[in-house]
């Protein structure tokens, strides 16, 4: 459960990032509508990302990797629209800003992840 708590901190973090950062994507609202968009981000990047990581597998491998890029910017798009859908106001006002933005989530929860990876894990200090 813990773990679950981290990785949805994690995520609102990255995403409350994107929007300081990325002039297309827009949040306005309170900070916990934040978290109920982490909260969509990660469960979209749970159950609908690997459903599309392997449907679009050849391309990965054809590209080595980088269509994942696209795949990520996909999720954000996504993310933006459920969203919408549940009242919440946040945007992607297209692709590059959404690619863009899923570079920023990237980069912002692995470094965050590399900082807490002790509390991931388990372990005690």
């Amino acid at each position: 459960m813990t773990k679950f708590i981290i990785r949805w901190a994690i995520n609102a973090v990255a995403l409350y990032v994107a929007v300081l950062v990325v002039p297309g994507i827009k949040y306005f609202g309170e900070w916990t509508g934040i978290l109920w968009v982490a909260l969509i981000f990660g469960l979209l990047n749970a159950l609908v990302r690997p459903l599309l990581k392997f449907l679009t597998c050849p391309l990965i491998f054809l590209t080595l990797g980088l269509f994942t890029i696209v795949v990520n910017t996909l999720m954000l798009m996504l993310t933006s629209s459920v969203g919408q859908s549940f009242g919440l106001a946040f945007t992607v006002d297209g692709f590059w800003q959404a690619l863009l933005g899923s570079l920023v989530i990237s980069f912002v929860s692995v470094v965050m992840t590399l900082i807490l990876r002790d509390e991931l894990k388990g372990k005690k200090k």
